[in-house]
């Protein structure tokens, strides 16, 4: 055959799969549109009709590359929102080339110590194939079962597609099962069991992060089939953020959109996990990512972690005060308080540091709490800025010296201190002038002698200085560092930044 219209009842349907799959292998045709098109003079007889059909599949392994899998069948959601179906062929159609739906989210995952693993396997690659293997087979299963296709990327990680928010969670629980050798997930249609030979493998963590559900933030796929976008950029950074804060531990990093598209999509379907109350979502406030802030929840599944909900309350407000730059008196205060609550609330610590903590020999969980009231009194009532920050910089330390804990409340510690420690520069070099010009009247009798001399002598005078800065007899203290507040407004302005800007 020679050409397509000489295609009749008396021509076999291998000489007609033949001829177009030449058209297709040499790229000439690589969407089932054109095929039809092509092969329209054979499509006028019904035994052409299944010969189509084996090439459409063909034109999808060779051009649909992430999507190659996919069926009507197999993932219901998925070709619903990335097929264009054919109306004579409903089994078969045109991938969209620009995705700009809501319902498609995607899941970036990574493998904790696949370095390490790689070093210790390098004398044992059948373990190498074996990692692979599980990744090709087993996660293609889960991710399968759970509507969604995954695929591995750069040796560690793996890119998960969904069409809905449960499903983008589902499979990522899933997946973190089956690296763990856990059972948090727990569906009895959906098994993350490992099998021979992956149960040989060692227990892996997973760090993930997962984004989508809006139409702001557009897909497109490329003439190979692979994914580019936003999207995806911003599904990796939360998935950066999620090995930041537990490089060690799994962890899940979601936006916000997929939290509220997963409580309303089980408002009317409701999947295995929501029923199980398996997830709990903590706001972890807003993230900038390349000069965009989004909205981020970390999804909350082990029970060593439920503990966080008690604090939800205190990180919410503290969110709230950085969100309206309440710097002169609500920031300090939130800080505290959640401090004190995290304490409270989490497993028992006990810290020996370098030095006393004021006074303090060793750090438990109750000593730490006390600390934050020092704080707060130096910082409310005592107007004495110096140690409430002073005070700020000792939680730092101590707080890095506690494995367990949470490294979100460190990060955000870390930036309202420094903002607070930017402005004692200026703030000291004016009570100093207060100081000078209220001598006399701050310092009676003999202290007064003692402050004349010791102008001198650089370690006294630094200690009568903290003490002059204590006194009631410098006025406005709580003004003047309000209006320090104001006037560095523009430089206070706080957001958590993870990866590259």
């Amino acid at each position: 055959m020679n050409n397509i219209t000489e295609f009749n009842d008396l021509t076999s349907e291998h000489e007609l799969f033949t001829f177009l799959y030449d058209k297709i292998i040499t790229k000439e045709i690589t969407v089932f549109s054109k095929l039809k098109e092509f092969a329209a003079p054979a499509l006028r007889y019904p035994k052409s009709h299944p010969v189509i059909l084996r090439l459409f599949n063909l034109i999808k392994k060779l051009n649909w590359g992430f999507f190659e899998n996919i069926t009507p069948e197999s993932h219901k959601r998925l070709w619903r929102e990335l097929v264009i179906p054919d109306k004579q062929f409903p089994d078969a159609g045109d991938l969209k080339t620009t995705l700009q739906i809501s319902n498609l989210y995607i899941a970036m995952l990574d493998i904790h110590g696949y370095t390490q693993f790689c070093m210790d396997s390098r004398k044992n690659l059948s373990m190498m194939h074996t990692l692979d293997w599980s990744i090709n087979h087993d996660i293609g299963n889960i991710s399968t079962k759970c509507q969604a296709v995954s695929q591995r990327e750069r040796g560690d990680e793996i890119v998960v597609i969904a069409a809905s928010a449960s499903d983008a969670l589902m499979v990522t629980l899933g997946i973190i099962d089956y690296f763990g050798k856990t059972n948090v997930m727990d569906d009895p249609v959906i098994s993350t069991k490992r099998n021979s030979p992956a149960d040989a493998l060692p227990v892996f963590k997973i760090s993930a992060g997962i984004t989508g559900g809006n139409t702001q933030s557009p897909l497109i796929i490329t003439e190979k089939g692979s994914l580019s976008g936003f999207l995806l950029n911003s599904g990796a950074r939360l998935q950066t953020r999620a090995n930041e804060l537990s490089p060690k531990e799994s962890r899940i990093m979601v936006a916000k959109q997929v939290y509220m598209n997963y409580i309303k999509e089980n408002e009317r379907d409701k999947c295995s996990i929501f029923k199980g109350n398996k997830i709990y979502f903590l706001d972890t406030g807003q993230i900038e990512f390349k000069g965009v802030q989004i909205p981020t929840c970390e999804a909350v599944y082990s029970d060593a972690d439920k503990y966080k909900e008690k604090f939800s309350e205190e990180l919410t407000k503290l969110f709230a005060s950085i969100q309206n730059n309440l710097w002169e008196q609500r920031i300090f205060v939130d800080i505290m308080e959640l401090l004190a609550r995290s304490a409270q609330v989490m497993p028992k610590f006990t810290v020996v540091p370098a030095k006393p903590v004021y006074g303090m020999q060793t750090i438990t969980n109750e000593s730490f709490i006390q600390l934050c009231r020092i704080a707060i009194k130096a910082y409310n009532t005592d107007e004495d800025y110096n140690t409430a920050v002073d005070i700020l910089k000792n939680f730092i330390s101590l707080i890095e010296q506690i494995p367990q804990y949470e490294r979100l409340i460190l990060d955000y510690l870390k930036g309202v201190t420094a903002n607070y420690d930017m402005l004692l520069d200026s703030y000291n070099g004016t009570i100093e002038k207060e100081i000078d010009a209220r001598a006399q009247v701050i310092f009676q009798g003999n202290y007064f002698k003692a402050w004349t001399a010791a102008k001198n002598a650089v370690s006294v005078y630094e200690k009568l200085k903290a003490m002059g800065r204590k006194s009631p007899e410098v006025p406005k203290k709580k003004a003047l560092w309000f209006n320090l507040i104001k006037q560095n407004s523009d430089k206070m302005e706080f957001v958590l930044h993870s990866g590259k800007k």
